[in-house]
């Protein structure tokens, strides 16, 4: 009993550094650290499985740096450090050079004899394999340091998966907000010297003095390239997720060139997570739906403002308000009759809202996991 509390304390020591930070690589190096430590190995190291089955990172604990250099590349995963890629099972060795699978060692490599491996899973994945060579003071690695060893990765794997989802936390914490400046810079920056600048072409009509008008002109100008350079941080801060333009510059793309046919810029409003939350599958029909709605508004609507929003929660939500004459229905051409059709494909819906002088709303609803 004594010996077992012995072992079940060293394996609480070994796994309390592993826990407790939350970085990838530190992590990484921390678990060869400790298993070192928790088994009596001279030298440890732990290989990261890539998708072609070999090691894509392979981190070394005991060697000095000057040995690692001279070794050169580090191993890819076949002889004995490719069997527990083959088969993902403990495996102890009193002699590496012994084994059939063995490879030998390069040129300028220390010696290793004794050999003790286990898996690392990350759920049900096996992330990576724990190496240990050389146990110190005894010719091999016993049951009991196997046995630590596991332990030891299992900590490891639970380790792995909260630090993955601490980074993934983060960049959707960074995302959002990225999202949220480029938001306020468009919704509120943008239209107040919009309005001002409309404000500002009213008022030349009334000016007397040509210096005053030539002013003015010049203001005006002075606006509209601020608002084109405020535009180009706006796409700046847009993140790079699935594709090198998101969605919202796609979106903002589409409006800016619909402003000829329309005789005015639409205001454009984003809610939610609508660069890194819309998968590829749904950004084409977002597209095509804003895109046949602003021509309808320009065709048939004359009018003199347009409002574009695009929510993202649990829905992808397109509305597209107008001021125009009113009238339309679901049915009352091909493109809407279009909308409809996309829309029930895709589990959501479409609908319109209009009357006679009152404008017209489209909204254009799917559900987010459908695609």
């Amino acid at each position: 009993m004594a010996r077992a509390e012995h072992a079940s304390r060293r394996l609480l020591d070994a796994i309390l550094p592993v826990v407790a930070d939350l970085s990838l690589p530190v992590v990484l190096r921390t678990i060869v650290e400790s298993a070192v430590e928790l088994v009596g190995a001279r030298y440890g190291a732990l290989g990261v499985i890539g998708e072609d089955r070999t090691l894509v990172e392979f981190i070394t604990v005991g060697a000095d740096p000057d040995t690692v250099r001279q070794i050169g590349a580090p191993p890819d995963g076949h002889g004995i450090l490719g069997l527990l890629i083959v088969d993902p099972q403990p495996l102890r060795l009193t002699d590496l050079a012994a084994h059939p699978s063995s490879y030998g060692f390069p040129a300028n490599h220390p010696p290793m004899g004794s050999f003790l491996g286990v898996p690392i899973r990350v759920r049900n994945e096996v992330f990576g394999n724990l190496y240990l060579t050389e146990k110190l003071a005894q010719p091999e690695f016993t049951q009991e340091d196997e046995d630590l060893a596991i332990g030891l990765a299992a900590a490891a794997g639970i380790a792995i998966e909260n630090a993955r989802l601490h980074a993934r936390v983060s960049e959707i914490a960074v995302l959002e907000d990225r999202e949220r400046i480029a938001r306020d810079l468009h919704d509120v920056v943008i239209q107040r010297l919009y309005a001002t600048g409309l404000s500002l072409s009213a008022t030349i009509p009334h000016a007397v003095v040509p210096i005053v008008v030539e002013r003015l002109r010049v203001a005006i100008s002075d606006l509209d390239a601020t608002m084109r350079d405020i535009r180009s941080t706006i796409f700046a801060l847009k993140p790079v997720v699935r594709s090198p333009q998101g969605l919202r510059v796609e979106v903002l793309d589409l409006v800016e060139r619909s402003t000829n046919a329309l005789g005015f810029s639409p205001r454009v409003t984003f809610d939610g997570l609508v660069d890194s939350a819309v998968p590829e599958s749904l950004r084409d029909h977002v597209l095509a739906v804003l895109r046949e709605a602003l021509t309808n508004v320009a065709k048939h609507a004359i009018a003199t403002s347009v409002s574009v929003t695009l929510t993202v929660d649990d829905y992808v939500r397109l509305v597209v308000a107008d001021d125009g004459v009113g009238a339309a229905t679901a049915t009352s051409g091909q493109g809407l009759h279009n909308l409809t059709s996309r829309a029930t494909a895709l589990g959501g819906r479409f609908s319109i809202e209009s009357a006679p002088g009152r404008g017209t709303t489209v909204t254009w609803e799917v559900p987010l996991g459908v695609a």
